[in-house]
């Protein structure tokens, strides 16, 4: 399946603990189908000082955006500022995305 959604991107989540929040897409993981979106899905973790390469991580408890599903995501459009489906319009051997409510162009 093509994922319609690109790093960049301003996202809402529409379903979960964080159901109506928006951010901006950080990573986009298209094998496991997920996204990680900022601001979004903050997790923490535990983290032991650890000597790799010469460097040191330093202890203590990290915050971190963890995935989340891409399915609970939407595209969020840039003219009507409304949470959107996205089609894909071919005219001259180029794929561009748009808004399914308004029309407008994405890319």
């Amino acid at each position: 399946m093509k994922v319609k959604i690109r790093k960049g991107d301003t996202v809402e989540v529409i379903t979960g603990r964080d159901k109506g929040k928006r951010g901006e897409v950080i990573r986009v993981l298209p094998k496991e189908g997920r996204v990680v979106v900022q601001g979004v899905n903050i997790r923490k973790k535990h983290q032991q000082q650890v000597q790799a390469q010469g460097r040191t991580i330093t202890p203590g408890i990290i915050e971190f955006e963890a995935p989340v599903d891409i399915s609970n995501v939407m595209l969020v459009c840039p003219k009507c500022d409304e949470p959107t489906r996205v089609g894909i319009r071919r005219s001259e051997g180029l794929a561009e995305r748009y808004c399914k409510r308004c029309g407008a162009v994405i890319d």
